[in-house]
């Protein structure tokens, strides 16, 4: 497997890293977890195409982790042209009710979408990409994962776990792929959790929201809902992670000398591989390797 992270921020904007993003590439299938606002640029940037994703999986429905879900469905489907297979989508529920509201006809794209199917004009750019016959609308495959659901396909599963995240008002999810005897955890947006622990044990690499530094939650909710970074270290270690990747980073410690200060201050407690994520850093699934001295 492969892994890249494609945003590593929070909904504040930024033009160093964008919205929560991730993606996997198993084998030739490219499967995307999250995709906020600016993800989909990061994704162009590592040369990775609409058309090459065919996996998509939401862990929440907050929009810096699915902001972008409209331009890699639409994208997908206008530049695929009917000839690749629908995205399958994942997620927790609304997910089919948020999609009906972007592509149907009453939905935020439904104008756009009858014009590219029914006008002429966009018929001809449609059969210059290879497109054949009337042009059918997107109809992704979307599931509404339960908390205990298992995803397998061929060559690689997907397994889900309950966050601490917004609830009751949000739905979320952590996420474990096992591909090749090799594993890849996904926080999504949690504090502590005893699913999302179990589920990462012995993984080789978790990325994990890691959203203010402990000590300073302004609330009791607050830290039940979001992590901070010793919490973050005392849970990898508990589960035995090779390899952690510190992500969803606030602009409260992302600054020189702090962003050090995490990283040491992880380190007492948590003994892997650390990683303070930068979008378009690809993860090793062993451990780090020093490269030629030029």
């Amino acid at each position: 497997m492969k892994l890249w992270l494609l945003g590593t921020g929070t909904p504040t904007p930024s033009l160093r890293r964008m919205c929560s993003g991730y993606v996997v590439r198993v084998g030739e299938t490219y499967i995307v977890f999250d995709h906020g606002f600016g993800a989909h640029h990061r994704l162009l940037e590592l040369g990775i195409r609409a058309t090459e994703v065919s996996h998509a999986f939401f862990s929440h429905h907050h929009y810096d982790h699915m902001g972008d879900y409209p331009r890699l469905l639409l994208t997908r489907w206008d530049q695929g042209a009917g000839k690749i297979d629908e995205l399958d989508v994942y997620g927790p529920p609304p997910l089919k009710l948020i999609t009906e509201r972007l592509i149907a006809d009453d939905g935020a794209f439904g104008p756009d979408l009858v014009s590219r199917t029914e006008n002429q004009a966009s018929i001809d750019v449609y059969h210059a990409r290879g497109g054949q016959g009337m042009r059918a609308r997107p109809a992704p495959r979307l599931h509404e994962l339960t908390a205990d659901a298992a995803v397998q396909a061929p060559g690689w599963t997907v397994r889900v776990a309950p966050v601490n995240h917004f609830a009751p008002h949000l739905v979320s999810y952590g996420y474990r792929l096992d591909a090749d005897g090799q594993s890849f955890v996904y926080s999504g947006d949690t504090g502590p959790s005893r699913a999302l622990g179990e589920l990462a044990r012995d993984c080789d690499v978790l990325v994990h929201m890691c959203h203010y530094m402990s000590g300073t939650a302004p609330s009791k909710t607050f830290a039940a809902f979001t992590m901070g970074h010793r919490e973050l270290a005392e849970m990898a270690a508990e589960a035995n992670v090779r390899n952690l990747v510190i992500s969803h980073v606030t602009e409260q410690f992302d600054h020189p000398g702090l962003r050090e200060q995490i990283v040491r201050d992880v380190a007492e407690i948590y003994k892997g591989n650390i990683f303070f994520g930068e979008d378009c850093m690809e993860i090793p699934f062993t451990a780090p390797c020093p490269v030629k001295l030029d």
